[in-house]
């Protein structure tokens, strides 16, 4: 199987992670559980944890990176930190279900500022007319889930820091992959799972906090125990319940291969291959193809469809054919909305640092056996 599903999920770990994770089962109890040497093996791994993430992150204070269990639940806490019920809050046209529904759920007044597919010029303006006196919120999509679209995150966040709108990152797509900098951009909150690009396992995400910053879950934090309420101060305040501490070890080593390869030529070599995606894709009869001229507005991620076959029937084609992709909405009906494609969905490939240009050979090969009606 050629695995092409990386927006999902990295299935090519670095074998660090691994060996970190069998490592953390067999010498790591619970953080903050006691004075002995496994629960000291498990304090001294996840704040291992939170220094590298702070190195990659540009984060000064170890102490807000809260760990979570993916970037949804980073999401939800940082939405229910902001958003109270009826707030205006103001969104990109390709957020996740994970902002979506959290929002709906809030009954919030959410506003749309919709742009074309890979005009980053035009996204800007759009939150330029949509950051309003009376909008209480603001959420950026670093990175399109379906399409690879960067948005201009950086711009966005100096015009929220100007209008004095607290903002949420949704670093999802772009964490490991492109420049994320806690200080630079200022925002609220940002939020990333440890399964994709920082090459963890799932069941891990990290939460950058600068914000004030509510609990979601209640409950055992190993510290001020007497206190009814969760403890007052980070990462605490966001941590009940025990860690999931294989998950953590991985993750740390995950990001530990991230800074050592380093984030540029990581994102080098997923562009490479989406741009040999991209032009062998555009030869094949009756393709349609996502993909930006400009190589700095598109990430590793990119969809396509077939005129003769739906994207979900593509994708399980393919799949059977030995190529993991994903096919229709990847939960965010809303991108789907903005670029026209609500009612087909599209396949979606996201190579990542270990396929090779043999594999998208490959699977260019597999696409066009299916256009031509062969297979």
């Amino acid at each position: 199987m050629i695995y092409l599903d990386s927006a999902a999920t990295t299935f090519q770990k670095p074998r660090c992670v691994k060996s970190a994770m069998v490592r953390a089962l067999t010498t790591c109890s619970s953080p903050g559980r006691g004075g002995h040497k496994y629960a000291m093996n498990a304090a001294e791994e996840l704040y291992r944890c939170r220094e590298r993430a702070s190195q990659l992150f540009n984060v000064p204070d170890v102490e807000r990176v809260a760990v979570t269990f993916n970037a949804t639940h980073g999401l939800n806490i940082a939405i229910r930190s902001l958003v109270r019920p009826g707030d205006r809050v103001v969104i990109s046209g390709f957020e996740h279900n994970s902002v979506v529904r959290p929002l709906h759920a809030l009954h919030a007044d959410v506003a749309v500022a919709g742009s074309p597919l890979f005009d980053r010029e035009a996204a800007l303006r759009a939150f330029g007319a949509a950051l309003t006196r009376d909008t209480q919120c603001a959420v950026v999509n670093h990175v399109s889930n379906v399409f690879g679209f960067a948005l201009p995150v950086y711009e966005i966040a100096a015009l929220c820091r100007e209008r004095g709108v607290p903002l949420i990152v949704d670093a999802s797509q772009s964490a490991g992959v492109l420049d994320v900098d806690y200080q630079k951009l200022g925002a609220d909150f940002i939020a990333m799972p440890g399964h994709k690009g920082l090459y963890g396992p799932q069941g891990t995400g990290l939460l950058l906090v600068s914000g004030e910053a509510a609990p979601l879950l209640y409950g055992g934090s190993g510290s001020d125990s007497i206190n009814p309420d969760m403890p007052p101060y980070l990462p605490d305040r966001l941590e009940a319940g025990t860690h999931n501490m294989p998950g953590v070890a991985g993750l740390s080593a995950g990001i530990g291969f991230v800074l050592e390869t380093g984030v540029e030529r990581i994102a080098a070599q997923e562009r490479r291959l989406t741009r040999r995606l991209a032009a062998g894709l555009s030869k094949i009869r009756g393709a349609r193809v996502f993909a930006s001229e400009d190589p700095d507005t598109q990430t590793g991620v990119l969809s396509f469809t077939l005129d003769a076959i739906g994207a979900e029937e593509t994708g399980e084609r393919l799949g059977a054919m030995g190529f993991a992709v994903r096919a229709g909405l990847h939960c965010s009906p809303l991108a789907h909305k903005t670029v026209g494609t609500l009612k087909t969905g599209t396949v979606r490939v996201s190579p990542s640092y270990f396929n090779t240009p043999a594999e998208i050979d490959a699977f260019l090969n597999a696409v066009n056996t299916l256009a031509r009606g062969l297979k």
